[in-house]
């Protein structure tokens, strides 16, 4: 059985395992540099053990930068009736790509 966590980074949380690849909010790094998630809120090791953080655990989730991209486009319309009142907008989040290498 692997090891499952829950991190949380951006503001969202996310359950990963060991060789995941989750795209999360933008992080100022370059492509394969090592990050270190502390914000660990829940960890299982072997199953029947299952370790909760209040508010978060001390150890550790390394991941590597895998490549930083920009999102699907969102559009956004803004309109207001009766007063010839119509925007159009759109929006690319960044998003980085990150594999995790170890959960300790």
């Amino acid at each position: 059985m692997s090891k499952i966590a829950v991190i949380a980074t951006g503001g969202k949380q996310y359950k990963v395992k060991a060789k995941d690849v989750i795209k999360i909010e933008k992080l100022a790094k370059k492509e394969g540099e090592k990050v270190k998630f502390d914000t660990l809120l829940i960890a299982d090791s072997d199953g029947s053990s299952l370790n909760l953080g209040k508010p978060k655990l001390k150890e550790n989730v390394e991941g590597k930068v895998l490549s930083t991209e920009k999102d699907k486009k969102v559009k956004v319309v803004k309109y207001k009736n009766k007063i010839r009142y119509k925007r159009n907008l759109g929006h690319r989040q960044s998003k980085t790509s990150v594999e995790i290498l170890d959960i300790a």
